[in-house]
């Protein structure tokens, strides 16, 4: 066997030895590992209540993962004043009952949600670096439409605000807080104009919700409060 023939069989090996480690960890590992993070974050006016604001995104879930949906319910111990939602709810097309049915005790609180690619179309394998990459947008063969009406409709009945390119106002704990929300950029679904505009200075202060600040939008101004 020739030198250059060795270096290819071991490249291939080492790749497939890569390619079998990440379906392990993704398989056995990453898809129990629910991580709940606790950040302080000082941007309430001085002598103001604090809020508790549950951030929730990336369930992707699937109708047997009965595990995940006990986890997520047991996140109402927390106790959120707030619970913003930032999508990717989905991962099936039978997923919507059992979406709402983690998020049941949640829903019973203030909320206000946007939607990810993955409650719009179903995921397929690929690679994950795409998604760091304007090629995540160009959509390659048939992508299988998820109910995402039923997802939509079922936050709503229960009081929680679409931020779907929109903006809107919502009272927690004495504060009034001005939410700007986008559809998901990834897929181009954002209408930034819909709701660009100065800040509501009778806000007490003003929030941006999206699934995936891409790189567009994080490096373009929010509306800011005046000086």
């Amino acid at each position: 066997m020739s030198t250059v023939t060795r270096t290819l069989a071991r490249t291939a090996l080492g790749t497939v030895a890569a390619g079998a480690t990440a379906v392990a960890y993704g398989s056995l590992i990453e898809r129990y590992a629910f991580t709940l993070r606790h950040f302080s974050v000082p941007v309430l006016p001085a002598g103001t209540d604090p809020l508790r604001v549950l951030c929730l995104s990336d369930m992707h879930l699937v109708p047997r993962q009965k595990r995940k949906i006990a986890w997520v319910q047991s996140l109402a111990e927390t106790e959120p004043d707030l619970v913003v939602n930032t999508g990717d709810n989905l991962a099936d097309l039978a997923a919507v009952p059992y979406a709402l049915e983690a998020l049941e005790p949640l829903l019973e609180r203030p909320g206000v949600f946007v939607m990810g690619s993955n409650d719009y179309f179903a995921p397929k394998g690929k690679n994950p670096a795409r998604y760091l990459t304007k090629k995540h947008a160009q959509r390659k063969g048939e992508h299988q439409h998820l109910p995402t009406h039923e997802l939509i409709a079922g936050f709503e009945s229960a009081g929680w605000i679409n931020l779907n390119n929109r903006r809107d106002r919502v009272k927690v704990e004495g504060s009034e807080l001005e939410l700007i929300g986008l559809d998901d950029p990834h897929i181009k679904r954002d209408r930034y104009a819909e709701v660009a505009g100065p800040a509501d200075p009778s806000a007490t202060l003003t929030v941006g919700v999206v699934h995936a600040p891409t790189p567009a939008r994080s490096t373009r101004s929010w509306p800011t409060a005046p000086s």
